[in-house]
């Protein structure tokens, strides 16, 4: 394998990560607590719902059934041309899991934390062994527990943009719009039965949890490439794998430190990339990693704006205008959720004009969802989570 250098990783991320494309392609992926019906404070056997989703097959529409370290069920839709065609193909999918699992009792629970349940490490694939060494080793033991076995989210996934200006405006609306999709889809206040204080307590795990992989990656913002590319070089490495197929973690180095050694070639690159957790990562697409995963039927409603207030023309603008004074409030949007009146005022903007958007993007069906989740929660100052913990006044939070 040839042997990679620093000129290797930029020319990687501008030409794979950030490769240009005119928008319109959309994806999500969705995570899912499995719980007892009758008991969501049992625990549930990851090896059991594996059986159980093996037996009843595939997902007819193609989505991905993956699984995360504690258990987390994760479907990841294939990508589609459009808001409505997703939507149809991952409800679907969800329906078809769902049905599985009611059969033997179980219930997919929607939160961005689990509420009830300890962390419980079920993962046997060595990855995720070496990566539970390497946050032990950090000095993230806890925190590390609670993001590989206790969080869930929402992703969405976007195209990067239709040429090199265009992906810069994206990348920069994508971020400053993180804190508000925080806020207006708050989904943890609970962590194993106790309240945190906060209202989106998963976000807070992943962005306090290993600053050189779960940070933003933004600069500001003129060339998301050369950004991404220095965020890589200057992050840790996580995980090596040995010559006789075992995985070695924490080696303490950074990828700029490995690269000087002669060692890492583009196969090791790749991977590294993929230990990068931010809350926008670039993938060939941007992945949105900061929205809670929701209950009910709420899922749909933070892909459907988050697309929304980036594809369509009129809503960016919008977007770029009212986000501008709110961006890099992540700790206030998880902390305060929309009783923060900056981040109330901007998520109510942002949700009128996705929702005169939807019609314009082929997706009006799922109009009056964005509408109900708006009425009941943004133009409220409220979201999921003050239906668990109802909001303290200012002077009462920790």
């Amino acid at each position: 394998m040839a042997r990679i250098g620093v000129q290797d990783v930029h020319r990687y991320t501008r030409g794979v990560c950030f490769k240009n494309g005119p928008p319109g392609t959309v994806g999500a992926e969705t995570e899912w607590f499995v719980t007892e019906t009758g008991d969501p404070s049992a625990p549930v056997a990851g090896e059991r719902v594996r059986a159980l989703l093996a037996e009843a097959g595939p997902p007819p529409r193609g989505s991905r059934i993956t699984y995360e370290p504690g258990g987390q069920l994760e479907l990841s839709s294939a990508p589609f041309p459009g808001l409505a065609p997703l939507h149809r193909a991952l409800t679907e999918d969800l329906a078809h899991v769902r049905a599985a699992l009611a059969r033997a009792g179980l219930s997919l629970a929607g939160h961005g934390v689990d509420p009830h349940r300890r962390p419980l490490f079920q993962a046997d694939h060595p990855r995720y062994r070496a990566m539970r060494e390497y946050y032990r080793a950090g000095g993230f033991d806890e925190a590390g527990m609670d993001m590989m076995c206790s969080t869930a989210s929402v992703q969405v996934c976007l195209d990067v943009g239709a040429d090199p200006a265009d992906a810069a405006r994206r990348w920069r609306l994508a971020h400053a719009l993180g804190p508000v999709l925080v806020a207006a889809f708050a989904n943890s206040p609970l962590r194993a039965g106790r309240p945190t204080g906060l209202r989106s307590t998963r976000q807070a795990i992943w962005h306090g949890l290993d600053p050189c992989r779960t940070l933003p990656v933004l600069g500001d913002g003129s060339d998301p490439a050369a950004e991404w590319a220095r965020y890589a070089l200057d992050a840790r490495v996580m995980l090596v794998r040995t010559g006789d197929g075992e995985w070695r973690s924490d080696p303490g180095m950074t990828f700029a430190e490995w690269i000087a050694t002669g060692e890492p070639g583009l196969d090791d690159l790749v991977y590294h990339l993929s230990t990068l957790f931010p809350p926008v990562r670039p993938r060939g697409w941007l992945e949105l990693r900061m929205i809670d995963a929701l209950p009910g039927p709420w899922w749909p409603v933070p892909v459907a704006v988050a697309t929304a207030l980036l594809d369509d023309p009129a809503a960016s603008r919008l977007a770029e205008a009212v986000t501008g004074p709110v961006a890099g409030r992540w700790a206030e949007a998880a902390r305060d959720g929309l009783t923060d009146p900056e981040l109330a005022a901007a998520a109510a903007a942002c949700f009128a004009a996705a929702l005169e958007a939807l019609p314009r993007l082929g997706a009006g069906a799922l109009a009056p969802l964005v509408d109900e989740y708006a009425r009941r929660y943004v133009d409220r100052g409220r979201s999921p989570a003050d239906d668990v913990v109802p909001p303290q006044p200012a002077a009462a939070r920790p």
